[in-house]
């Protein structure tokens, strides 16, 4: 199945859901994804239930599907992206066979369409093209056999970076706040079954495809993932309950061959250079500048809608 939240002039919006052929939707039987998420054993039969689809979704205007969270957890699933990542940033991790994840900003979730604020071009503006799962509530000591189970939907995300800020914040120590802004959603959130055989060892093998201005930036898989998604819910589970509707990201998508089949986000792409250039030359984002990010499978379906965005002034 495939949920989205109508704007409806309230904070969480209303939940709705999107017909098989995905241009009508019905009323969820709760308000929200919130409460969906609370009571998912509970409701899904009665959304499993709904044959008929009585509204235009082109008329709609939609939130996030989740417009805010108690929790949001990333990761950083994709090795050749963190090789990557500190090659630019300068720094040497210790060797962990654990996976890598922080906690970020959760009270908003930005919809398509609305404009990225942020104070000034100076602060390193990049997009980071992801995916992530929604989960009910995890108990805590769960397993990454028994987390499957748990995850109850999975979205596309974009995690907004300030690079500026980034490698200063991780080098204290403590991680990241300023460097972290609000992400922004795709508008629909989708069952894994949805997917079929795109959703496999808890990866979303898809391509995301992702334009900077018009211009193809990426088209990495998300079947790269050095560690699924069950086994990231696993590890946040380890010493906490997760309380239903937490979401946890995949970090930046990005395969070994990203020479090739470009990446995800501009960091990356300055990694590249440094690599094979000796220093970065891709410029960060400017106001005015768009990004659209569209994950899509075989026959060019996009199971999550696109997600594009224009970065502003705040």
């Amino acid at each position: 199945m495939r949920l989205a939240t109508l704007n409806d002039g309230t904070r969480d919006g209303r939940l709705v859901l999107v017909s098989p052929a995905g241009d009508h939707y019905a009323p969820a039987p709760v308000a929200t994804l919130q409460e969906l998420m609370e009571q998912w054993d509970a409701l899904t039969p009665q959304l499993a239930a709904i044959a008929e689809f009585p509204e235009a979704l082109a008329s709609a205007t939609l939130l996030a599907p989740l417009p805010r969270a108690w929790q949001w957890l990333d990761g950083s699933a994709f090795q050749s992206h963190g090789d990557l990542m500190d090659a630019i940033i300068g720094i040497t991790k210790p060797k962990t066979d654990v996976p890598l994840m922080y906690q970020g900003m959760s009270d908003t979730f930005m919809a398509s369409g609305t404009d990225a604020r942020f104070p000034s071009e100076d602060l390193g503006i990049d997009f980071e093209g992801e995916f992530g799962v929604i989960v009910d509530a995890v108990p805590m000591g769960t397993t990454a056999a028994e987390a499957l189970r748990h995850i109850r939907l999975v979205v596309q995300i974009n995690d907004w970076s300030l690079r500026t800020l980034a490698g200063p914040e991780m080098k204290t120590g403590f991680g990241w706040v300023g460097a972290k802004p609000a992400c922004a959603m795709a508008p629909y959130a989708v069952t894994p079954d949805e997917l079929g055989d795109a959703w496999k060892d808890g990866r979303v093998c898809l391509d995301l495809l992702v334009d900077w201005n018009g211009k193809r930036f990426g088209a990495a898989n998300g079947h790269a993932m050095g560690y699924g998604f069950h086994e990231l819910v696993a590890h946040a589970a380890r010493t906490r309950d997760l309380v239903a509707g937490t979401v946890i990201g995949s970090g930046t998508v990005s395969n070994a061959n990203f020479r090739e089949i470009g990446s995800s986000c501009i960091a990356e792409r300055r990694g590249i250079e440094v690599l094979d250039e000796g220093e970065p030359k891709t410029a960060f984002m400017a106001f005015g500048d768009t990004v659209r990010m569209e994950a899509v499978d075989a026959a060019g379906r996009a199971p999550f809608g696109v997600l594009h965005q224009r970065v502003v002034k705040a």
